[in-house]
């Protein structure tokens, strides 16, 4: 592990590391560990985010800051009631020409009394698995609207940066599958515990009721495709 020529003062400047080069205590031995072999510390403070990594060989930090449009305390306490979906703006500037937008969920998971974060791009086809296993029509009418709303910043920002299009869209095909696979689900299966309240269940298993849905996605593609042509030509 090379640690001589560690950024200390960037380091010392955002907490990570104390005066006498030890660690803050808020670290765990095993992301310290990670931390050196790239991976990424985030710190969350009210509205705001920031994320920590180090780069070439460990010579510099790279800091990027980012806020919420609600406290992290205010995410966990309403997670509790129901699904809390929370947007995140890039602030860095280095990020100007790319997707500066990430829409996150937070489901509370009661048996071990933990908020877990997901991630609508990222994590798509776990957290629609979750959403369409509480077999609750209202969840899932949120989701959807979470997930339109997502598609139309991504389309407009294919058409802000085409140079970067390509990229763009590998995201909004993944939002829009997931904006179909909910549509397929039969009115009936929506309504089946409409009005109910349903525990959260992170460890989804049962996967056979949606088989369908997700066996149709390839065929959904190229429809995909038309509705972005359709839009981009509108666009112009």
């Amino acid at each position: 592990m090379q640690t001589e020529h560690l950024p200390t003062e960037d380091l010392k400047k955002f907490g990570i590391i104390n005066e006498d080069l030890s660690f803050s205590k808020n670290l765990k031995a095993d992301d310290i560990q990670k931390f050196f072999q790239g991976y990424t510390i985030v710190a969350d403070n009210g509205k705001n985010r920031a994320t920590f990594q180090l780069t070439e060989n460990n010579t510099k930090l790279k800091v990027i800051f980012l806020e919420r449009d609600k406290s992290i305390s205010e995410i966990i306490e309403n997670s509790k009631e129901k699904i809390e979906y929370s947007n995140i703006q890039n602030l860095s500037n280095e990020n100007e020409h790319k997707r500066s937008l990430e829409k996150k969920a937070f489901i509370y998971d009661k048996e071990n009394n933990i908020v877990a974060e997901f991630d609508l791009i990222k994590n798509a086809t776990e957290l629609t698995a979750i959403i369409v296993d509480k077999k609750d029509v209202v969840e899932m009418n949120r989701y959807k609207n979470e997930l339109q709303k997502l598609k139309n910043f991504l389309m407009d920002k294919m058409d802000q940066y085409p140079e970067i299009a390509k990229e763009i869209s590998n995201d909004l095909n993944i939002v829009s599958r997931e904006i179909n696979t909910v549509n397929s689900i039969s009115p009936d299966e929506k309504q089946i515990s409409k009005g109910g309240n349903s525990e959260s269940d992170l460890n989804v298993n049962d996967r056979d009721r949606y088989e369908d849905a997700n066996r149709n996605r390839e065929e959904q593609e190229e429809e995909i495709e038309q509705e972005q042509e359709k839009h981009r030509g509108f666009r112009r």
